[in-house]
This record gives C-alpha cells, sequence and structure tokens, in this order.
C-alpha cells in the first residue's frame, strides 16, 4: 500500500510540471506561429430599403372676413378673443402639418382704430388666435390690402415677421423682403415647398408710386404681357427649386359659384408653367375643385370666418366655406423621385351666429353641425354638386351623424 501511494504521488507531480511547462510555452508557441489568431467575423449584410417615402399633409380654408360686427362680439376686458369661434376647426387643423387661410382684412391692428366695410382694419389679436388654431401659411395679397393705406400694410407686415414658424406672403415692406421671401424654399418632413400669391386689384386704390412690393398685384394677367412675364419669372425662380409649388390666387367675381372665363385660363396658364396646387380665394362662396392636366385647382374655398350679411349673401352662400385637404407624398428610389398629391377631401364648414352673436365655425363632418344648422342636409346636398368634378380622385366628406 505505501509503494503505490508513493508511485501515485510522484505521477502528480509529472504532471503537475508539464501542466506548468505547456503555461509558459504558450508565448513562445504563440510567437513562433506569427500572430494570435483572430475570432471569425460573421458576415451581416445591412439591406438598405429601396425606397423612401416622405409625406406632409396641407388643410386650406378661406378668406378670414372680418366685419365690426364680428369684432365687437369678440372684445371681452380690454381685448378681442376668437378662439372660441374657432374650437372646432382647431381639432382638425392641429393633425397637419401646414396649414393655409387668406387674411381678407389688413391686420393693421388697434393703434390706428379698427374700421369695418368699405374700408376694413382688423384686430391682430385674429392673428394669434388663428396661429393658436394650427394656421401657418397665411396670404396677404387681396382686393382689401390697401383700404387704410401703407401705414397700415407696414403695422400688418411687422406683426407677421414677429411670428415664429408662420409665413405670410402677398405682402411685404420692402423690395429686399419681397425678393427674399418670394424665392425661399421651405423644407418639411423632407419636402421642399414654395409660396406665390396675388390679387387681381385692389379695389381701384392705386399703389404708391416705387412700392409695388406693398401688394403683389395681377391685373389680367393672361391679357397683359409685363405681368405675365413678370409671374412667369417668379414661378421659374422657385419651380427648379421645390418639389411642389403652390400659388394663391385672388381673383374671380364675387357670389357666383362658377370660374370666369378670365379665372379658367390663368388657371391654365399656372398649370402650363407646372404649379402645382392653386388655392382661390375671394368669391366670398365656394367653387368648383379640379384637376388640369397635373395641377390641382381650388377655384375658391369661399369664406372661412366672416359675419357677411350683403344681398348677395342669401341662402347661406357667404356663411358655407370649404375645409380642404390632401396629402404630398414624395418617393425616392434610387436617383429618382416623384411627388404625388391625392387624398383630397373637402370638408363644407358653417358660420353659425345667433343674430350677430356667438359665432362658431362647425365642420359639416362633425355631428353638432344638425343642432346649428337645422336644414344641413339639403344644403350640404346642394354644395357637393358645386365641388363635384366627376373625377373620383376628389372627394367630399361625408355629414356627420
Amino acid at each position: 500500500m505505501q509503494r503505490k501511494k508513493r508511485k501515485l504521488k510522484t505521477k502528480r507531480i509529472t504532471l503537475l510540471l508539464l501542466l506548468v511547462i505547456i503555461i509558459i510555452s504558450i508565448p513562445f508557441i504563440i510567437k513562433l506561429n506569427g500572430k494570435k489568431e483572430e475570432p471569425k467575423k460573421l458576415d451581416v449584410k445591412v439591406i438598405e430599403p429601396k425606397e423612401k417615402v416622405y409625406q406632409l399633409k396641407l388643410i386650406m380654408v378661406g378668406d378670414a372676413l372680418i366685419h365690426d360686427r364680428l369684432y365687437n362680439e369678440a372684445y371681452h376686458d380690454g381685448t378681442y378673443d376668437f378662439k372660441p369661434y374657432l374650437k372646432l376647426i382647431k381639432e382638425k387643423v392641429i393633425n397637419y402639418d401646414l396649414a393655409y387661410y387668406n387674411q381678407e382684412t389688413i391686420l393693421g391692428g388697434t393703434s390706428i382704430g379698427l374700421s369695418s366695410y368699405p374700408s376694413f382694419n382688423s384686430p391682430q389679436e385674429l392673428g394669434d388666435d388663428l396661429i393658436d388654431a394650427g394656421f401657418n401659411l397665411v396670404s396677404l395679397a387681396t382686393n382689401h390690402t390697401l383700404d387704410r393705406g401703407e401705414q397700415a400694410v407696414l403695422l400688418s407686415r411687422e406683426y407677421w415677421d414677429r411670428q415664429d414658424g408662420i409665413y405670410a406672403f402677398g405682402s411685404y415692406k420692402s423690395n429686399d423682403q419681397k425678393k427674399e421671401l418670394e424665392s425661399q424654399v421651405f423644407e418639411k418632413n423632407h419636402i421642399k415647398y414654395g409660396i406665390l400669391n396675388y390679387t387681381y386689384g385692389t379695389n381701384g386704390i392705386p399703389v404708391p408710386y416705387g412700392k409695388d412690393y406693398l401688394v403683389n398685384l395681377w391685373p389680367d394677367l393672361v391679357d397683359n404681357a409685363s405681368y405675365r412675364e413678370q409671374v412667369k419669372n417668379d414661378i421659374a425662380n422657385l419651380r427648379s427649386q421645390v418639389d411642389v409649388l403652390i400659388v394663391a390666387m385672388h381673383w374671380g367675381i364675387e357670389y357666383t359659384h362658377t370660374p370666369t372665363d378670365l379665372v379658367k385660363r390663368t388657371a391654365q396658364f399656372l398649370a402650363d408653367n407646372k404649379v402645382d396646387i392653386v388655392i382661390g380665394t375671394h368669391p366670398h362662396v365656394i367653387e368648383p375643385v379640379e384637376w388640369i392636366d397635373n395641377t390641382l385647382v381650388f377655384y375658391s374655398l369661399g369664406n372661412f370666418i366672416s359675419a357677411q350679411n350683403s344681398e348677395s349673401c342669401t341662402y347661406y352662400k357667404c356663411n358655407i366655406g370649404l375645409l380642404s385637404s390632401l396629402t404630398i407624398t414624395k418617393t425616392i428610389d434610387g436617383d429618382e423621385e416623384l411627388i404625388k398629391i391625392d387624398n383630397i377631401e373637402n370638408d363644407l364648414i358653417y358660420t353659425y351666429h345667433n343674430n350677430y352673436h356667438d359665432y362658431l365655425v362647425i365642420p359639416f363632418s362633425n355631428k353638432i353641425i344638425k343642432d346649428y344648422l337645422p336644414n344641413y342636409e339639403s344644403v350640404y346636398n346642394d354644395y357637393v354638386k358645386i365641388i363635384a368634378t366627376n373625377d373620383e380622385r376628389i372627394k367630399t366628406l361625408p355629414l356627420g351623424n
């Protein structure tokens, strides 16, 4: 037994010495082999998506036409508050990337005295409340831009220039500002866009000499060579730089649901010059929506918010407008880019008031319309016929139930 134990002990010592020799020899073996073998890396291929798709959602309304009976109703405790009138519109507008409206009456503010028809000047608090509702694109070139002269235009421009993230166009404080803003390319969601704005005239009020920048005019464009060339240059300057070009037009004849021949020819001119979207205002009533080649034309969005009560405004004509929306899609596939405009939807809106009190702008797609407009179904059916162009790409939202 003693011999066996001694023999086992000798074997253990031998194995231990052998293990020590092996451990000490490892660095020398590695050095002899040149370098340590690196672990194998997995060959993982990153698959890039074939297409990149970006979208931009745009919503539009027409004229903010502010008579004294409207701003007087909004006056409380030393200020003007239009927010309650816009609460149902805000619910929809805040869901969009871009939201446009036409500021029909100049926002010169209270410092020069507010005024109503025929020479308007409106409180700047209206602009604050429309911005609060989500609007960020504003056209300023209308037939009322010069109602209160150059002073009101400059006060309006100063107001809009103070607003971050809001683009107001069509009326400027200098030639330099006009050139800067009208050549500006905006970008949202990787989609580049530009906007131009013109009015047919200023109710006979002459533009001060040498100050054409105060309002962008487009009188009889199709038949006036000098204006035609200027507008062509304006369009060409932006067209090559943007994915989408929008032109806001203050045109047409008031209170008619049918675009005039001149308006139709002008729309064709814009289509020929590769404008993507034309937004029409001024008639104060709704006119059709249609495609001209690859150009989408909203001939008139009608009134957005107003207290208009002229003899020409019978049967809710001036209280019914459009809340129109669409989607702009940009698809990039390699070196190719495709721009598509679709999801075109038109919602009717109604400016309710109770004998010029308790104003509220109501979408027809909201079920409460039936509580404010008793014959809402027949009104809806009449106006759908005006909008309709027998084009399945252009839809009118159904009534709220």
